[in-house]
């Protein structure tokens, strides 16, 4: 009697529980919220998937978010019309997460603090614009692995006018100051974690209106990704601009990396972005893209 007993709630367990509770997603975020786990992709998008993957397959197009205005990542090149005026490393990846889905790429370009909210409303599929993890676009968005890490981890820097290379040398020289980053950056969040006294504070909405006020005296100090100010002198060698010796403002190991972001839920989706970026990754390639962008941005004043 107890063995039979014993067979109907094994059978209930297995046949008649809400999915899920019988046997664990393998589909799943990771204790900082963001996808990790990845597909092969070598075969395009699978035939069984759920209901994003789906609508993106049957649509025959990738709508992705990107705000163009942050070379070697992403930014404009005049010469060019249309669609292919936006170039750079990370328009290259949003190319090629396309074409494993086998369909058409669509840019949808936007200010930076529009991108996150654009995918988490579904107006885009993903959002693709040197996308940084902070705990709080990870409850807002899925984010997959990081695809792009800063070199040596120097995460971001303060930069100045080189006419007051001797009147501002540490944070504390900011306490009578005005200082700037992008809304909704990562650079905006370090900036308020490691200067507590400043005169002002101005959020600005693009990455080159947070170096135009610092060119045209409206700030003195700005926060800025490595990368993205180390291109942006190069280009402009004449800017008169400098990173300040010795602040760095360092990330987390779980914070590094740039990333993709896609509609809370869609789980499957992000597994299959991740499995574009292990083979960007694995060959080197996003790398290279980085790299020629980087002298492209250069050749063009980007």
């Amino acid at each position: 009697m107890k063995s039979a007993l014993y067979l109907l709630i094994m059978l209930w367990i297995v046949f008649l529980m809400p999915a899920g509770i019988a046997e664990e997603t393998p589909f799943m975020e990771n204790e900082y919220n963001f996808v990790d786990g990845s597909m092969d992709v070598t075969g395009g998008i699978p035939e069984t998937v759920d209901e994003s993957l789906r609508r993106i397959r049957d649509s025959g197009v990738l709508r992705v978010a990107t705000e163009p205005y942050f070379p070697p990542y992403e930014f404009i090149d005049p010469s060019l019309e249309g669609q292919e005026q936006i170039v750079g490393s990370d328009i290259e990846l949003a190319r090629r997460i396309a074409e494993r889905m086998g369909v058409r790429l669509e840019l949808v370009p936007m200010e930076f603090t529009e991108v996150l909210p654009a995918v988490a409303d579904g107006v885009c599929d993903l959002g693709i614009s040197g996308l940084a993890f902070t705990p709080g676009r990870a409850g807002q968005v899925e984010l997959s692995k990081g695809y792009h890490y800063t070199t040596n981890n120097t995460g971001s820097r303060l930069l100045i006018r080189e006419e007051d290379r001797d009147r501002i040398t540490s944070v504390s020289d900011l306490e009578k100051r005005k200082i700037a980053a992008q809304r909704g950056s990562l650079q905006e969040a370090l900036m308020a974690d490691n200067v507590p006294l400043y005169q002002e504070f101005r959020r600005l909405s693009t990455s080159e209106e947070v170096y135009e006020a610092l060119r045209n005296g409206s700030v003195d100090a700005i926060a800025v990704d490595y990368e993205n100010v180390l291109a942006y002198i190069e280009a402009n060698p004449d800017c008169g601009l400098m990173v300040v010796p010795g602040i760095e403002f360092i990330l987390e190991p779980q914070f590094d990396g740039d990333r993709v972001a896609g509609k809370k839920g869609n789980l499957v989706l992000m597994y299959f972005v991740n499995g574009v970026i292990d083979e960007v990754l694995e060959d080197g390639t996003y790398q290279k893209w980085f790299d020629e962008y980087s002298g492209y941005a250069r050749r063009i004043g980007q």
